[in-house]
């Protein structure tokens, strides 16, 4: 397997990281392999049976240098100095055929020394959730990582229900730097550290910005359109610390994640977000908090330490308004207005409150609204009806409003149901679920007959009250 490998940052100190091989697994066996993600990275797959062993740690690829990156963060509000990558390895990067450079991550290959007495694995089931959720948000045209192959190890894992198969990720990302990575040199004062993390984050994702306050302002930027795009395909991250924060401003960290079905401002998937901290519309507020701590760890890198407070505070001030206006214009196009004014979000917030009360299914209402269908979603239909007559008489003024819906409100997504019948079925060895979710998800936009009942909310009995962290 030819991977053309780098590793910028294995130049940086070695405080940053602990360099390790991955633990060897002992019967590797590929479940799925993206040959067009592969294709866009430059990679050439050669023999199978290789790129498995490769892709479990077996095997170390020339130009590979495996490590393990230490971050900290803030952990449902609460700070831990010292976290990192306990069960992942940076493999190395990749420039792929954009030229862009591409970090090529292992999830679930052993113990490192952030490990905190796990056992650095991963089963099957989170492993197949990130690799057809991220590939999904990749399909809505949101910005994440991206799964390069999925691995069975041979080997059993055990959690809380026993034994389940073991199995490693690849993902691909623009790189795997954390708020929380900048949280852990300020935190040690090391303000040598964080000029180093700063200048190598500038020249990897940033290279115009001028100093801190800059760069604060793009990552503002960057999150705050992320947040409202996920908000508007009803994705619930579920654990949204700031080391799951990344600073290249791509979604990150699929564990307890889920896409909602009966919309409602507070839904919540988590197991472990007793407090709702990270439901569904809180999503935006908790992002803004992140870019606060974000802010704090910047702050040592500014030479006037006061004027800095000022200035960051202002930035963080105005970011909720930054993603209100993200938030309208993505929400104005589901409801075909392809540039909403402020005027426009009461008869948005209106049309959300009335699916609330009326129990409606967040992604088919929206995509309904092509059909004439969308009234067959509310308990009461006529809760629609007088919504309808005000919505219609505004995209009068709009050139294409079914165009700019077609494309604003996917027909298909990773339902919390079908990702974990898949889950199920990979389990007793049938891949035929998985397979069939990722094809329809790869068109997301696209009316597929054959799929329709991928599309099908949740009977009663279907219904998936929890997701649980990737462990």
């Amino acid at each position: 397997m030819n991977i053309p490998f780098q590793n910028s940052y294995a130049r940086l100190p070695a405080r940053f990281f602990t360099r390790q091989t991955a633990v060897p697994v002992k019967a590797p066996k590929m479940i799925r392999f993206n040959d067009a993600l592969a294709r866009a990275l430059g990679i050439v797959p050669g023999d199978a049976d290789e790129i498995a062993k490769v892709l479990a740690g077996n095997l170390v690829a020339p130009g590979s240098e495996p490590l393990a990156q230490v971050y900290a963060g803030h952990q449902f509000g609460g700070f831990s100095p010292q976290l990192g990558d306990g069960r992942a390895l940076l493999l190395g990067e990749v420039i792929d055929t954009a030229g862009q450079r591409r970090d090529i991550q292992l999830k679930g290959s052993g113990p490192t020394p952030y490990s905190r007495m796990g056992d650095g694995r991963a089963w099957l089931g989170p492993v197949l959730r990130e690799y057809v959720v991220s590939e999904a948000m990749h399909a809505f045209g949101l910005p994440t990582t991206r799964a390069l192959a999925a691995v069975a190890t041979g080997e059993t894992v055990y959690r809380e229900a026993g034994g389940l198969p073991g199995a490693i990720l690849t993902r691909v990302a623009s790189s795997h730097l954390r708020v929380g990575t900048f949280q852990y040199f300020a935190a040690r004062r090391d303000k040598d550290g964080l000029k180093a993390l700063y200048d190598y984050t500038v020249s990897r994702h940033y290279p115009h910005v001028e100093g801190p306050a800059h760069l604060l302002a793009e990552v503002i930027r960057r999150q705050a359109k992320l947040v409202a795009g996920w908000m508007a395909v009803g994705f619930i991250h579920g654990v949204m610390n700031t080391d799951n924060t990344a600073i290249s401003g791509e979604t990150i960290d699929y564990g307890p994640c889920a896409f909602m079905d009966v919309y409602h401002p507070q839904t919540l998937f988590s197991s472990i977000d007793v407090q709702g901290r990270y439901a569904y519309d809180n999503q935006a507020h908790v992002i803004v908090w992140n870019m606060a701590q974000f802010a704090t760890a910047l702050v040592p890198l500014m030479p006037d330490q006061d004027e800095a407070i000022d200035e960051f505070t202002a930035l963080i001030h105005a970011m909720p308004d930054q993603i209100e206006t993200e938030w309208r214009r993505a929400f104005g196009r589901k409801i075909g207005i392809a540039k909403a004014g402020v005027d426009d979000a009461p008869l948005i917030g209106d049309l959300l409150a009335r699916m609330a009360e009326n129990r409606a299914d967040f992604t088919n209402t929206f995509r309904a609204l092509l059909t004439g269908k969308a009234r067959d979603q509310f308990l009461d239909p006529k809760a629609f009806d007088d919504w309808e007559t005000q919505w219609r008489d505004r995209i009068k003024a709009e050139d294409d409003p079914e165009g700019v819906m077609a494309t604003a409100n996917p027909a298909f997504i990773p339902r919390n149901h079908r990702v974990e019948q898949m889950i199920e079925a990979a389990v007793s060895g049938d891949f035929a679920p998985f397979e069939r979710l990722l094809k329809a998800l790869a068109h997301p936009y696209l009316d597929q007959q054959e799929a329709s009942d991928l599309a099908r909310p949740p009977e009663p009995d279907e219904v998936v009250q929890n997701t649980f962290c990737g462990t």
